[in-house]
């Protein structure tokens, strides 16, 4: 058996393009936060994670055009032997205390920080405990730790509960949770989840890589804005959200974190983050910080965009935050939505499955503080006219 024979059957991309609809990898040219060119055809974007656009934002454009001077591009080697600068371990201690712990630790990209971790804190002598909507880099993680996987029902305390009344007590236990769920757009009931962990003696873990900067009081995620930073043991975040660039870190004490460091595969084996990136992110959370009225802005969006979509009809499941799923559950009629929505000006993210449950494939739509009102509108009016037009409302 020829291993690339899965390869040359696997036609439903090939299909997709041929038909005009698949809705993957489109290569804009230019834009600004909020409006993107495809092609020289301005699109509004409500498919980014740049939760308070700062991708372009002068200050942060500065810091990494510094940097780059100052440093080069990059480091060519693994944190472990050449590639740490003092600007990588001044933003891991600015980040250890925005999250509010001891120490931090970044890795290259957040699904290296999520992989790393698991993979290096668990093994087959332990179990692991997640939401089965969980983020794949959280599965991932589980799966190369050799540690047995338990998934419980989406946010559901009470399943939660019986999962954990049926482990043995002496095996190592961890729960890990997203903060905001990427594409549910709702919030893990973590207080709840920190009683019944402390109740099993079980270490928890939260991924707030859509949290940070959206949640918190100073915009420092899902643990802060429950105040229970102190019963949460480890907090992932990314930089290619909210920072508007790319990267990850996990926070916990200073032991865990120092362990993690010299134990990670993928942070020993992968590249440092090149220093326009660390510098970039370090500017980015000073405006986190000292901005909050882009948070206020970004949440005022999301409530108006969400009873707008609910009263004209729209399913957006329990979102309670700026994303905002468009559940429409026919994978077809999601593509057609979606390829008309381009074609009108509009771009989302067409989601199916596995990325979410089989039969609620949606129009994944999220959203940005910078966004003018008039964009706002301008999106409802083409949803409302396309779903007309589909018989989705």
């Amino acid at each position: 058996m020829d291993i690339f024979k899965k390869c040359y059957d696997y036609l439903e991309p090939r299909i997709a393009r041929e038909q005009g609809y698949y809705p993957y990898f489109i290569p804009f040219s230019g834009g600004d936060d909020t409006v993107m060119l495809y092609k020289g055809a301005a699109k509004i974007m409500i498919g980014s994670n740049n939760y308070l656009g700062l991708t372009h934002h002068p200050k942060i454009v500065e810091a990494a055009q510094k940097a780059l001077v100052e440093y080069g591009t990059g480091r060519t080697g693994s944190r472990f032997l050449n590639g740490t600068l003092d600007i990588h371990e001044e933003f891991e201690k600015e980040l250890a205390d925005f999250t509010g712990k001891q120490a931090a630790l970044i890795f290259s990209t957040g699904f290296l920080a999520n992989m790393g971790t698991i993979a290096t804190l668990l093994d087959k002598h332990d179990t692991v405990i997640i939401d089965k909507l969980d983020h794949a880099s959280i599965v991932e993680g589980c799966r190369m730790s050799g540690a047995p996987i338990v998934r419980y029902k989406h946010n559901d305390l009470n399943d939660l509960r019986l999962v954990l009344e049926k482990l043995p007590p002496e095996r190592g236990r961890m729960i890990i949770v997203d903060g905001i769920f990427s594409m549910e757009g709702d919030i893990a009931q973590l207080p709840q989840i920190c009683q019944l962990a402390d109740e099993f003696k079980a270490r928890l873990m939260v991924d707030d890589a859509h949290s940070f900067g959206v949640l918190g009081p100073n915009g420092n995620g899902t643990s802060a804005h429950f105040g229970v930073t102190d019963q949460v043991d480890l907090i992932m975040g990314t930089f290619s959200k909210s920072f508007g660039a790319v990267g990850g870190f996990i926070a916990g004490d200073t032991e865990v974190v120092d362990y993690i460091k010299h134990k990670s595969k993928s942070m020993i084996f992968t590249a440092s983050l090149p220093p326009s990136v660390v510098a970039s992110t370090r500017a980015a959370l000073e405006i986190i910080k000292s901005e909050p009225q882009r948070r206020e802005r970004l949440w005022e969006i999301g409530d108006y965009m969400r009873k707008e979509y609910q009263r004209m009809g729209f399913d957006t499941g329990n979102s309670e935050t700026p994303i905002i799923p468009i559940v429409i559950g026919d994978n077809m009629k999601t593509f057609l939505f979606w390829k008309t929505l381009f074609e009108e000006g509009v771009y989302t993210n067409a989601v199916i499955y596995p990325a979410v449950p089989s039969n609620s494939a949606r129009l994944r739509t999220s959203y940005i503080a910078t966004h003018t009102q008039k964009q706002l509108d301008f999106v409802l009016d083409k949803f409302h006219k396309i779903g007309k037009q589909l018989g989705v409302i």
